[in-house]
């Protein structure tokens, strides 16, 4: 496309606000907008650069073995009622009630929801190991939003759940998505640095067990 046919709305100054580099480039270039504190339009350009992140995500979850699927953005709040973090999430999550006055949230994460849909239809050790994944826009409402798009408040996220028999196959699991993990920043031409974080497992098994 020609650029002159494009849509490119770039600027010589960035917002006073905008502390980091990248947040001041992505402003610059016209590859996104702040409509307000971690929240943004993604434009044109960036719009194409994010599709092309989650093209490459998706063909290294692909090659790791892991299943898409896709969760929706609303979840119901009895749900996360039956897992005890409806009320300890704290005021990050987006509490909504809809035209019934059923308690619903945007979700900030999708455990409860993917592990509902496993015991729902898994009902043999032989559909194991399995690993499901999606791509879906999350929110949660940060205390200080900052650093752009790195820190905002709704956000693309990849996020992957693997069911496994055994403690072996679970780190199996974890080895593999390390490896997609890796793969996947450096053909995008990043340094990755493995931070350690909290587990799910003990949220997981007990979701499971409560209809078992």
């Amino acid at each position: 496309m020609r650029l002159s046919k494009f849509f490119l709305p770039v600027s010589k100054e960035a917002p006073s606000d905008a502390a980091i580099i990248s947040h001041q480039l992505m402003l610059r270039t016209g590859m996104i907008r702040q409509n307000g504190a971690g929240i943004y339009s993604w434009l044109p350009l960036g719009f194409k650069v994010l599709k092309r992140i989650e093209q490459i995500v998706r063909e290294e979850m692909n090659r790791s073995g892991a299943i898409e699927m896709l969760m929706p953005t609303l979840q119901q709040a009895d749900l996360w009622r039956e897992s005890g973090r409806y009320d300890d999430y704290g005021k990050e999550m987006l509490r909504i009630k809809d035209r019934h006055e059923r308690d619903m949230l945007y979700g900030p994460t999708n455990e409860e929801l993917v592990t509902d849909v496993f015991r729902t239809y898994v009902k043999s050790y032989k559909q194991l190991p399995l690993n499901l994944y999606h791509q879906q826009w999350k929110f949660r409402d940060e205390v200080r939003p900052r650093f752009g798009v790195m820190r905002g408040r709704e956000f693309l996220m990849k996020d992957a759940y693997s069911f496994d028999l055994t403690e072996d196959g679970a780190r199996a699991a974890y080895r593999k998505m390390f490896c997609a993990y890796l793969n996947a920043f450096d053909r995008m031409g990043l340094t990755a640095i493995p931070m350690r974080a909290d587990t799910c497992r003990r949220l997981v098994l007990t979701l499971i067990s409560m209809r078992t």
